[in-house]
C-alpha cells in the first residue's frame, strides 16, 4: 500500500505540466510550492502512509464568473479530514502554470477543517477557462480534483495578439 500512495504521488507529480507561458511571478510561488511538497512528502512515515483517512471538499468547482484578461482571481477551498485518521495533503498541482494552489504542510486530525487557497492568473488566456487542481493525500482514491472555471473577457481596444487557448489549455 505504501508503494501505491507514493507511486500515484510521484506519477501525479511528474505528469502534470504547464501551460508553457513565460516565467513569472506566479512560476516563482508554483517552485516555492514544489520545494514545500519536499517537506509534505518527508511528513509521512510509515505509521501514518497506510493510516488512509477521508477529505470532504464543501465545493468542488468555483465558478469566478466574468473576468478582464490580467486580473488574477483568488479562492479558499474548504474541506475537512472526515475519516479517522490524520490527514497528509503530499502535493497540490494546478493543470497550467497560471492556476496556483497552496495547502496546509501538517497534518489534519479527523473531523478538522482546513482550506486550499487557489489563485489564477488569466494573463494571455481569453475566451472559457477551466482550471485543476490535482490533490495528492493519503487518502483512497490518493487524488481529489478541485476547480476554477469562467470566461476571460479581452478589453475592447486591446491587442489580439494574445495565443488564443487551446482545448487542452481551456481542459487543464
Amino acid at each position: 500500500m505504501k508503494k501505491f500512495i507514493f507511486s500515484a504521488a510521484m506519477i501525479a507529480l511528474v505528469g502534470l505540466t504547464s501551460c508553457g507561458e513565460e516565467k513569472s511571478s506566479a512560476d516563482t510561488l508554483e517552485e516555492a510550492g514544489n520545494a514545500s511538497t519536499e517537506v509534505s512528502t518527508a511528513a509521512i512515515t510509515a505509521d501514518n502512509v497506510e493510516a488512509l483517512t477521508s477529505m470532504v471538499f464543501t465545493e468542488e468547482a468555483f465558478d469566478f464568473g466574468e473576468i478582464t484578461q490580467g486580473e488574477k482571481v483568488e479562492h479558499t477551498f474548504k474541506f475537512k479530514n472526515t475519516g479517522e485518521n490524520d490527514l497528509v495533503i503530499v502535493s497540490a498541482k494546478g493543470s497550467c502554470g497560471c492556476t496556483i494552489p497552496q495547502w496546509p504542510k501538517e497534518p489534519i486530525a479527523p473531523g478538522v477543517e482546513g482550506e486550499m487557497f487557489v489563485i489564477f492568473n488569466s494573463d494571455g488566456k481569453k475566451g472559457k477557462q477551466h482550471k485543476k487542481v490535482s490533490v495528492i493525500a493519503n487518502t483512497e482514491p490518493a487524488t481529489s480534483v478541485i476547480a476554477l472555471r469562467g470566461d476571460v473577457i479581452v478589453p475592447e481596444g486591446a491587442t489580439e495578439d494574445v495565443p488564443v487557448p487551446t482545448s487542452e489549455d481551456n481542459a487543464g
